[in-house]
């Protein structure tokens, strides 16, 4: 299956997305719809990729001006697509690609911090727990975005501030805040 980089400096380029049931690449119009939303916030951020699968929201971050892209993906054959198609889009050089789960590299990974975090965990699995622990890595007025089924539940109380909620039938993105400390 092939997924399309909607704008940026790879615009309309093509990328790979597994086949099958292990992810669920974000459709064209809800990307198009995220970043929209986030607008110029992405431009020379530090973003994370959490759940990356294919990597096409990570890669879209990079076509829109993110300065560089932490992938994470545990699983090998969508790991293998996401770093085609890095080499594809000769994006190497602002990337890292974690094959491993979540959970285990939030515990080895204290000290960085991102201004953008995407996280699209397995909609049968949502992994709140992990989701809550992402929101410690964001840098203070950074944006975190969770994708989750439309008629899903998101988060209750996971330390920082839903400021925005959209729903797009079968999909929802929830978009929350770290506030600045005085």
């Amino acid at each position: 299956m092939n997924v399309r980089i909607i704008a940026g400096k790879f615009g309309g380029r093509l990328i790979q997305a597994p086949e099958g049931k292990v992810t669920h690449p974000m459709s064209e119009r809800v990307r198009g719809s995220l970043f929209n939303i986030l607008g110029s916030k992405v431009n020379g951020a530090e973003v994370l990729d959490a759940f990356a699968g294919s990597g096409s929201i990570g890669l879209e971050a990079l076509s829109r001006g993110a300065s560089h892209v932490t992938f994470i993906e545990r699983d090998r054959s969508a790991n293998d697509i996401l770093n085609k198609n890095i080499t594809t889009l000769d994006t190497k050089a602002q990337t890292a690609v974690l094959q491993m789960n979540v959970g285990t590299w939030i515990s080895q990974n204290t000290d960085k911090l991102y201004d953008v975090i995407f996280t699209d965990p397995p909609y049968s699995d949502m992994q709140f727990s992990t989701v809550s622990r992402l929101a410690q890595l964001l840098s203070p007025n950074g944006i975190m975005v969770l994708s989750y089924p439309g008629r899903g539940e998101v988060p209750p109380d996971i330390g920082i501030v839903v400021v925005d909620n959209r729903s797009y039938g079968t999909a929802a993105l929830a978009f929350y805040q770290k506030e600045k400390t005085a």
